[in-house]
């Protein structure tokens, strides 16, 4: 075994600190927070739920969740029309990403734009399922002026929370706690929400985007964290359920899965889920997932080119009562009506044959009217 440095030494010695104060934070944790709940809780408050239907939301002003929320850019206008052409085609629901930087800089400043939202959510009969923590695209997010849009990419301005610098220094995690421990304290009792998403797709290595900026053991670091984060949203006793999506591997049972796979499920009040599969291979995963016992949402479905369409997934999702959120509203500065292959082979001086994702055009035009159709027929809006 080869000698350690004075580095080595002292990063290690720093480490073995860090992971004890971690411990005795979790057994404290663990006997303050408020328990996962019952599958009898969480099955009795998804009865009392109107079928979830909407879409990932991001206002088509926004590149990223840092422009949506911050103040210079955020965008009550153009939020409360879309969220009107939402709702006249029969949704509910949003999911929508909130980001610790935004709430480091302005606690107060960050929730009051949180509670506009709410409000103007609210008039339209939309309740959302806000994101806490996201492992996709931008490791390295910075406040300020976000980048325009790379032309002919997809989601190309996105950004993770939290980013590289932070994931990798254990000595700021106190940062992370005190942004969950206050945003959902802030909202633990408001009826405007519907549930709390508190990571999404945590062990995603960007493989085919920012890879390489990721830390190297992030899959080993975001394993410690999720349990701690589920505790930290506890803490504050929410009214509304918890919840972080599985979107890879063995679902067949608890010991098939991969290990962030099983901790989402065992923390989880009520199961969500990723499927941009065939109808076939969605319905098969939500069959798996009933095992469980609990409500199930699909947080993450619809990419055209990859089989996933509304007129396939939408009655299946009925048919087994699973909430249904497809990703993005309007086509925007996400771009995400582009294919996930433009990072690769950027879609500049063509178009793709059929959008990706998104169901309306800037103006309030469906990209197709016979999916609007559906949606509305299938949530009973006339």
């Amino acid at each position: 075994m080869p000698r350690m440095g004075f580095r080595e030494v002292r990063r290690s010695h720093r480490n073995i600190i860090w992971m004890c104060g971690l411990l005795l934070s979790v057994c404290v944790l663990a006997q303050s927070q408020g328990a996962r709940w019952t599958e009898d809780k969480a099955n009795q408050w998804y009865s009392q739920q109107a079928w979830p239907v909407g879409a990932n939301f991001l206002p088509s002003t926004a590149i990223n969740e840092l422009e949506m929320w911050q103040a210079d850019s955020f965008d009550p206008t153009t939020i409360d029309r879309e969220l009107g052409w939402a709702e006249g085609i029969g949704m509910n629901t949003m999911r929508v990403f909130l980001h610790n930087l935004v709430w480091e800089q302005d606690p107060k400043g960050f929730e009051h734009r949180i509670d506009v939202f709410l409000t103007i959510a609210a008039r339209h009969h939309i309740r959302p399922v806000f994101v806490l923590f996201d492992s996709c695209w931008d490791p390295l997010p910075k406040l300020g002026p976000q980048h325009p849009p790379i032309p002919g990419v997809h989601n190309s301005g996105w950004v993770q929370a939290p980013g590289a610098e932070i994931l990798a220094d254990p000595t700021q995690y106190p940062r992370l706690e005190r942004y969950v421990k206050g945003v959902v304290g802030a909202f633990a009792n408001d009826s405007r929400i519907l549930a709390w998403d508190v990571w999404n797709e945590p062990d995603n290595g960007n493989g085919s985007s920012y890879g390489k900026g990721d830390p190297k053991n992030k899959n080993e670091i975001i394993l410690g964290l999720v349990p701690q984060v589920f505790a930290w949203a506890r803490f504050a006793h929410p009214s509304q359920p918890l919840t972080s999506g599985l979107w890879h591997g063995d679902w067949s049972s608890l010991a098939a899965m991969p290990p962030m796979a099983r901790i989402q499920i065992e923390q989880s009040d009520v199961i969500s889920f990723h499927n941009y599969g065939w109808p076939e291979d969605f319905e098969q995963h939500v069959k798996l997932l009933e095992q469980f016992h609990r409500p199930l949402i699909c947080t993450e479905y619809m990419a055209r080119g990859a089989g996933s369409t509304f007129d396939t997934i939408l009655p299946i999702a009925h048919q087994h009562h699973v909430g249904a959120i497809n990703w993005g509203l309007v086509a925007g500065k996400s771009q995400t009506y582009l294919p996930w292959d433009s990072w690769q082979h950027p879609y500049v001086n063509e178009q793709p044959t059929i959008w990706f994702h998104d169901v309306f055009h800037a103006d309030g035009t469906p990209y197709r009217e016979r999916e609007a159709e559906i949606i509305r027929g299938l949530t009973g809006r006339k």
